[in-house]
């Protein structure tokens, strides 16, 4: 049902043309066959007007349907949606099956980025809503590490987090998912496909309406699986 909703507003104006276009013919069609009937002498030939005239009008009826509604849904169903039923980035796919790592194509971002090692603060973290508790500030990762956390805000849609490296804003998804956590796993992250050195993490929650909220970045340091 989402498909249905995207292609009526994403194709809107091109729907409206077509049916204008079809609406055209087929009323013309609908007067031409209404004339002819109404002029129609013999029975033969009036049989043969009434027909056209039938199928005139069931094809106009139609149309004026399918214009009804499309105005319908534009005006009323599709602008109350979610705004996540219109995201087609990869995070809604990382939302229905995480990952909780980084695919090949994702870590190309990453191949030309020198790598740097100076000091980053946490930005962005607001505790008991929007907060990375694990791995702490400055954590040394290694393998496989469990995200926690906290995301609890009103109106939430959804949350992702992701990674790049220090002083870089070239961020790639991890992972996201859909419900609220409090103080709890938030999903994992497989470390070992990333060049040793200083990271920043953050988490960015999105409410219900497409709105992200200012991202919780911390900065960590991946080091190699000893």
């Amino acid at each position: 049902m989402a498909e249905i909703y995207k292609f009526l507003a994403s194709y809107e104006v091109l729907i409206y043309i077509l049916l204008a276009i079809g609406g055209m013919f087929s009323f013309r069609w609908l007067w031409r066959s209404w004339r002819e009937w109404q002029t129609a002498v013999y029975s033969l030939e009036r049989q043969f007007s009434s027909r056209r005239l039938g199928q005139a009008g069931t094809i106009s009826l139609l149309i004026t349907i399918l214009f009804c509604v499309e105005v319908f849904m534009a005006s009323f169903i599709i602008p109350g949606l979610p705004a996540d039923v219109f995201l087609t980035t990869p995070t809604l796919d990382l939302i229905s099956t995480p990952t909780g790592t980084l695919s090949p194509e994702m870590m190309t971002q990453f191949a030309n980025l020198p790598l740097q090692t100076s000091v980053a603060s946490v930005t962005g973290c607001t505790p008991n809503q929007i907060i990375i508790t694990s791995p702490a500030p400055g954590a040394e990762v290694q393998g496989t590490v469990e995200l926690i956390g906290t995301v609890n805000i009103s109106n939430f849609g959804f949350y992702k987090y992701e990674v790049a490296p220090l002083g870089s804003d070239t961020w790639a998804t991890i992972s996201a998912g859909r419900e609220i956590k409090i103080n709890a796993t938030l999903g994992s992250w497989i470390t070992t496909a990333l060049t040793p050195g200083d990271y920043q993490l953050r988490l960015v929650v999105t409410d219900n309406q497409g709105l992200a909220l200012p991202a919780c970045v911390v900065p960590i340091r991946v080091v190699p699986v000893q």
